[in-house]
């Protein structure tokens, strides 16, 4: 077992509807040895009351709440500055992780430890649950240029060295501000390394910015 500890960083803003799922999730991964980051931004639904329940049941998760609606950006950004570990995985407050996620992502990093990023493929499962057929595969490796023709690395498959998202935090909530920090890792000679697994599901909504 690799001991590798992992901070998990989760934004949370109205999800009450799917947050405990992705929850679930991090919680019932095989690597047990995490801690879950949740911060809720200022939700008007009952997500900050489940967050807290977490929170009262498994002492791995922390949870925070910003003073007012700061964005993703921001509240990502806020999450890795509480981070304790050197590792990093995001996950949004609507997708859902495979249970051996991060252990065969820690694998890859034993097998490779130059690896700054490790990202996986990716199944879909619409906002009533269901499943499509369609999986998103990914390439074992992606450089800058190739990666500037097709974002290929979800931020929610993503695991990273915390001191990255620390040189290069997100900004630009009105486009795809994760996109931006894996062009700017891979420009000054990251390297990126991918499972093409679906290990993690990620959930659509066609009203949403991913959706569109």
């Amino acid at each position: 077992m690799i001991n590798t500890k992992v901070s998990v960083i989760m934004p949370v803003y109205n999800a009450e509807s799917f947050v405990a799922q992705s929850i679930d999730s991090v919680l019932n991964q095989t690597h047990k040895d995490i801690e879950l980051i949740l911060v809720d931004d200022c939700s008007k639904d009952n997500s900050y009351e489940i967050l807290l329940e977490y929170a009262e049941k498994d002492e791995r998760v922390r949870v925070f709440r910003n003073e007012c609606n700061k964005g993703v950006s921001y509240t990502r950004n806020f999450a890795v500055s509480k981070a304790q570990f050197d590792y990093v995985a995001l996950i949004d407050s609507d997708d859902i992780w495979d249970e051996n996620k991060l252990q065969k992502q820690l694998e890859v990093i034993d097998k490779y430890p130059d690896t700054d990023i490790c990202y996986t493929g990716s199944a879909y499962v619409d906002t009533q649950g269901v499943r499509s057929d369609f999986v998103f595969s990914v390439s074992e490796s992606v450089s800058y240029e190739q990666l500037l023709k097709q974002n290929i690395i979800s931020c929610s498959s993503v695991l990273i060295k915390r001191q990255l998202l620390v040189e290069y935090p997100m900004v630009y909530d009105n486009m795809h501000e994760d996109f931006i920090v894996w062009l700017c890792v891979l420009k000054d000679g990251g390297i990126a390394r991918g499972i093409d697994e679906p290990l993690l599901v990620y959930r659509v909504d066609k009203d949403s910015k991913s959706g569109n």
